[in-house]
């Protein structure tokens, strides 16, 4: 149960929040979205990623960064531009992005 959950260290972090409605069929959606995972995991101030999508494809995707310059660099990524582009194209129905500072966290 713990693995969905990201290592991040104590605050101050931010947050990326992806919400976003996909469109029908996959269309090479999975295994982009891993391939980002994979290419964000390599980037610098990258802490961690957490992402649930339900059945009618309303999805969430939260990832953390250290800084803001780090979240600049990974939106300007070129390959996660071009994915970015395609999910414009032909996997997201409606998005939106939000950008937080996580300045508390807890657990249980």
């Amino acid at each position: 149960m713990m693995e969905n959950f990201a290592k991040t260290p104590a605050p101050p972090y931010y947050a990326v929040i992806f919400s976003s409605q996909r469109t029908e069929g996959d269309q090479g959606y999975g295994e982009m979205a891993d391939r980002m995972v994979e290419l964000a995991t390599g980037q610098p101030g990258f802490l961690g990623v957490e992402s649930v999508r339900d059945a009618s494809g309303f999805g969430i995707t939260v990832s953390y960064w250290s800084s803001l310059v780090a979240i600049r660099d990974w939106k300007r990524d070129e390959e996660h531009r071009a994915a970015q582009e395609k999910g414009r194209e032909m996997w997201y129905g409606y998005y939106i992005t939000r950008i937080c500072k996580v300045e508390r966290d807890y657990t249980l």
